[in-house]
């Protein structure tokens, strides 16, 4: 490079100033210039992420690549930040990779590339993508065979998301007669819907508030260690991910595990959710086509001018009547219902179900 050249590209550095020369790896003139391969992959991360609601997709679809089979999503909005704690049974990541991971053209997908409705997945860009746009994201923990815990932050003042995040979408057929979701903003739970529909059979996704999540985490997680085996634990680490809120012995013990892997709460929510207090949730799919059964009934009622007419916001508040007043049942014979109660209009009579879990 000759002086000229030399003297040029000090202008443009001067122009861009400062360390933004480090995006630069050869100026052309006339304000063509090469980018870094570093900088190129920053704003094609930036491209890749455009609201919270793909931050959840690519961490469901980086837990599905890792092989886990039940993936729960706790989140909640604190003022303008989102929380995202993502917790899966999958391979897990060791811990020489746990930063890493987050760098551009990082994968375990060496051989296969997978292609889904949302594009390609495994370039090693998703995790970089999802670490580019927002305030933080870790690995909270993980080891291999042991599940993964992973939090994204994000500022929704730059990182937007949909208005409305307590909405559940509902399910109709699509123009080949297949089930696909239809209505609904497209908020984290509608992505969560989509995600749970496509990878139906494959892997269940439970979402909620971290109390929710490791609620149900508690009692749905099957342990692989039980009984007096567990006396021989040195610790709860030792177990996969998802199994050590079940395998908790009290409400301190189950404050501690919820905090290591990343799940906001206070002692006194770990103590309610020991006393079952706080139920278990279903997972995503189930509730999905739940509601939208549901919204079926609802739609019949209007058909059928001889029934008794009830609207759906009056059945929901009946519904939610008769789940606290199936408590009385459930703390004495110590039931759990499986969902929410159905209530049944037909001419001439009102019937109400219970389903009860049937691991009580």
């Amino acid at each position: 490079m000759g002086m000229a050249e030399d003297a040029s590209l000090v202008d443009f550095v001067a122009s861009v100033g400062g360390e933004k020369s480090l995006r630069v790896e050869e100026n052309f003139g006339d304000g063509f210039v090469k980018l870094r391969v570093s900088e190129a992959e920053r704003r094609q991360a930036k491209h890749d992420i455009r609201c919270v609601e793909d931050v959840v997709v690519e961490m469901l679809r980086n837990a599905r690549d890792a092989g886990a089979r039940h993936i729960y999503v706790a989140t909640y909005r604190d003022g303008d930040t989102r929380y995202l704690t993502m917790l899966d049974d999958g391979s897990g990541i060791p811990e020489s990779m746990q930063d890493r991971v987050f760098d551009a053209r990082v994968t375990s997908k060496l051989e296969s590339v997978h292609m889904d409705r949302w594009g390609v997945h495994g370039r090693g860009m998703a995790l970089f993508s999802v670490r580019e746009n927002a305030k933080s994201a870790r690995v909270v923990c993980s080891a291999p065979e042991k599940g993964s815990s992973i939090q994204v932050v994000t500022d929704v003042s730059t990182l937007r998301e949909r208005a409305d995040q307590s909405t559940w979408p509902s399910v109709g057929l699509d123009d080949d007669g297949n089930q696909s979701v239809n209505r609904g903003p497209h908020n984290i739970i509608r992505t969560c819907c989509e995600f749970a529909l496509e990878e139906r059979g494959k892997c269940e996704v439970y979402i909620g508030s971290p109390a929710e999540i490791a609620a149900t985490a508690r009692r749905r997680v099957r342990p692989s260690v039980e009984g007096s085996a567990l006396l021989f634990l040195d610790s709860l680490a030792e177990l996969p991910i998802l199994e050590r809120f079940r395998a908790a012995a009290d409400a301190s013990e189950l404050f501690g595990v919820s905090r290591e892997l990343g799940l906001d709460m206070s002692e006194r929510t770990a103590h309610r959710i020991v006393s079952g207090q706080i139920k278990p949730l279903r997972n995503v799919l189930s509730r999905l086509l739940h509601k939208s059964s549901g919204d079926k009934r609802e739609v019949d009622l209007t058909k059928d001018r001889r029934s008794l007419h009830v609207s759906k916001d009056d059945i929901d508040e009946f519904s939610r009547i008769m789940e606290r007043g199936f408590s009385m049942l459930g703390d004495r014979y110590y039931l759990t219902l499986s969902s929410d109660p159905k209530v049944r209009v037909s001419r001439g009579k009102i019937t109400v179900t219970f389903e009860i879990d049937e691991g009580d």
